[in-house]
């Protein structure tokens, strides 16, 4: 019944602005077609003086109204990012100024130079001068910007800091899976067709390579506050994309090729939660990548924490090669009986 009653609403609409339009006709060939023509001329550049004013409040009280609700009162969450504000702030200004400018003069033109009887429209087909200034002053703003912006793209993704913290992220339809490098500082080596072998391997790890033995599989991205992060990026099926919008950076992930990308996060959690007076804040993994029907709900999660409680977490996570080996694990000891006994780690490593 809804949709009956919006169609009715739209269908008289239609007949609404038809029967306007026809009397409007009517009027026009009892006074003259000259006449009434010069009248709407005049009505409509009016109307376009309000329209400016209008879409001109219009756009201050969205601004008003939302940008509270934006990212941008946060400020960014990693130094790096802090560029990229910076880049966007100028950008948008630039812009805007340029917009409200144009839009000022395209108005106020059509109101101030429409048809009267007195005066006659001035007409040139070229102007070299004219035309150079509107085509270089543009050209030169927009490569000004497009510089800033490849300075800042390059220093991301080219190489990190040598202290930086390793993390790899792999996504799939439609969740994200991490794994960190143990105490060797290594990611053992990845073959798709090593998938599900054995049984729990989805991330194809080759546990044939001896680096891979202490790596770590994880599903939340755990990270230590205001040190340097390299993110190897990875995806399985589809192109997905790493979008981290607290922290101004994303990263698509392609199939077989991998990407990086490094940030420098500034706040923990628990200092953004007081930031942003929302007690429930999380740093979340967006995919910024439309990867089927599943895409809304391909997130991922984010504990920025204090050096001291990273090293905390990251000792108490066991390596996955122990979890699709459980009787490689050093930890457990077996006696005749098959009964089994734990053994702290510590006592237990390395393994060779």
């Amino acid at each position: 019944m809804k949709d009956f009653y919006l169609i009715a609403i739209v269908v008289m609409i239609f007949v609404v602005i038809f029967q306007i339009a026809k009397a409007s006709e009517y009027v026009s060939v009892l006074k003259g077609e000259e006449k009434t023509r010069k009248q709407n001329n005049k009505i409509n550049g009016f109307l376009l003086i309000i329209f400016l004013i209008l879409g001109l409040y219009g756009a201050w009280y969205c601004n008003e109204l939302y940008y509270g609700k934006t990212l941008f009162p946060q400020g960014s969450a990693s130094v790096e990012g802090e560029k990229i504000d910076l880049m966007l702030y100028i950008t948008i200004g630039v812009t805007g100024v340029v917009f409200i400018i144009t839009q000022v003069l395209l108005f106020w033109f059509a109101f101030k130079y429409q048809e009267q009887d007195n005066k006659k429209a001035f007409y040139f087909p070229h102007n070299t001068k004219l035309e150079l200034l509107w085509t270089t002053v543009p050209a030169i703003f927009l490569t000004v910007l497009v510089v800033f912006g490849l300075k800042y793209w390059f220093k991301m993704t080219n190489d990190a800091p040598k202290d930086s913290v390793v993390v790899e992220i792999t996504g799939h339809q439609f969740a994200w899976d991490m794994r960190y490098p143990g105490k060797d500082g290594k990611l053992g080596k990845k073959n798709y067709k090593l998938y599900n072998q054995p049984s729990g391997n989805t991330l194809g790890v080759d546990f044939e390579d001896p680096e891979s033995w202490d790596d770590l599989h994880t599903t939340d991205m755990h990270l230590p506050v205001g040190k340097p992060v390299k993110l190897v990026i990875n995806a399985m099926d589809v192109i997905h994309d790493v979008g981290l919008s607290h922290f101004r950076m994303k990263m698509d992930a392609v199939p077989g090729i991998p990407t990086t990308m490094w940030f420098t996060p500034k706040y923990t959690t628990e200092e953004m939660k007081k930031r942003t007076g929302n007690p429930n804040f999380v740093y979340e993994i967006s995919c910024d990548q439309m990867c089927g029907k599943g895409h809304f709900s391909m997130r991922g999660v984010i504990i920025v924490e204090s050096e001291e409680d990273y090293n905390k977490w990251l000792s108490a996570q066991k390596p996955e090669y122990f979890t699709m080996y459980p009787d490689k694990d050093p930890t457990i000891q077996r006696n005749s009986t098959d009964s089994i006994k734990t053994q702290p780690l510590a006592q237990a490593m390395p393994i060779q």
